[in-house]
């Protein structure tokens, strides 16, 4: 599919129209310390929609095992957050910028532990291309992950940590939570395209992300 699909563009207009909670909480200082970016990357699936994951490297000192999208810091050199989605995208998982067609810039949201402006860029792969791990010692896997399966009910539910609530996805072995979790979950929801599913059963976090949690 040359376009990117109707639900994708509905997004940044709900937001527009009505800034969600999540979104309200985050909104960042006139001059956070630093900013990045991440690339939430849709492309034409099997079964509908794909959108690419990479697990990191669990031997990183920050989100080490955790699930997330492509991205990183946004360089002096970088076009901006767009730029820097592209360019790490490219340097993780060996996604080609000019097989990307950008669909929207969201806005920013602030990560208080991490001091960090994080802005989720949304992007259709028109053009898709075999990827996979550029560099080992960041990224651990990278997967096409079936939105299908995301929606289903059965693949979702809340992760309960201390004080933490939040959303959370297991698709093809990937326990999603946190920032990845929630985002994905907006998006869904402003795209018009999230079905109901049960916010009551709650899931503790697997061990493998408790100790990097903790340490």
């Amino acid at each position: 599919m040359d376009t990117p699909p109707e639900w994708l563009g509905r997004v940044r207009p709900a937001l527009d129209e009505a800034l969600p909670d999540w979104f309200a909480r985050f909104v960042p200082p006139p001059n956070p310390q630093r900013r990045s970016a991440v690339l939430m990357t849709f492309a034409e699936g099997a079964h509908g929609s794909d959108v690419i994951l990479t697990e990191r490297a669990s031997t990183l000192r920050s989100h080490a095992a955790q699930v997330s999208f492509p991205g990183g810091h946004v360089d002096p050199g970088d076009d901006g957050p767009v730029g820097a989605a592209l360019r790490e995208a490219e340097e993780e998982v060996g996604l080609v910028p000019a097989s990307v067609e950008v669909v929207d810039e969201l806005p920013a949201l602030f990560m208080h532990p991490s001091q960090n402006a994080v802005t989720p860029v949304l992007a259709w792969w028109r053009e898709p291309h075999p990827i996979g791990v550029v560099d080992a010692g960041e990224v651990a896997r990278v997967v096409r992950a079936d939105v299908d399966h995301l929606l289903d009910p059965a693949n979702r539910f809340t992760v309960r940590l201390d004080t933490y609530s939040g959303p959370g996805f297991e698709v093809d072995g990937l326990f999603v939570w946190g920032f990845t979790a929630t985002l994905l979950s907006e998006v869904f929801r402003l795209g018009g395209i999230a079905r109901p599913w049960d916010a009551g059963h709650e899931r503790p976090l697997p061990h493998h992300l408790l100790r990097t949690y903790l340490r």
